[in-house]
């Protein structure tokens, strides 16, 4: 068996439908153990495949640093001053 990692996309929820045209799939905590099973696919994990709720997320303006990939340290993350609107 060969095990390896795919990042898999979904539409967006209404808090990311603003910013991007899809959406990463997240799983809450208690999916995981069923996505990572040796189980076939059937309807119950492809319904894994859906957004994820917005209710559940946070959307926070970040420093340009996010977009190269040797920025790698906590500071990435850190929340900016808004300068505008967030999803203009």
């Amino acid at each position: 068996m060969i095990r390896s990692y795919t990042l898999i996309t979904t539409e967006p929820n209404e808090l990311m439908r603003p910013i991007h045209e899809r959406m990463p799939v997240l799983l809450h905590p208690e999916e995981e153990d069923l996505w990572l099973s040796d189980a076939p696919a059937d309807e119950h994990l492809l319904s894994l495949l859906s957004p994820y709720p917005s209710e559940e997320m946070k959307a926070y303006p970040v420093s340009s640093l996010v977009n190269s990939p040797a920025n790698d340290g906590p500071e990435v993350l850190e929340p900016v001053a808004e300068q505008g609107d967030l999803f203009s």
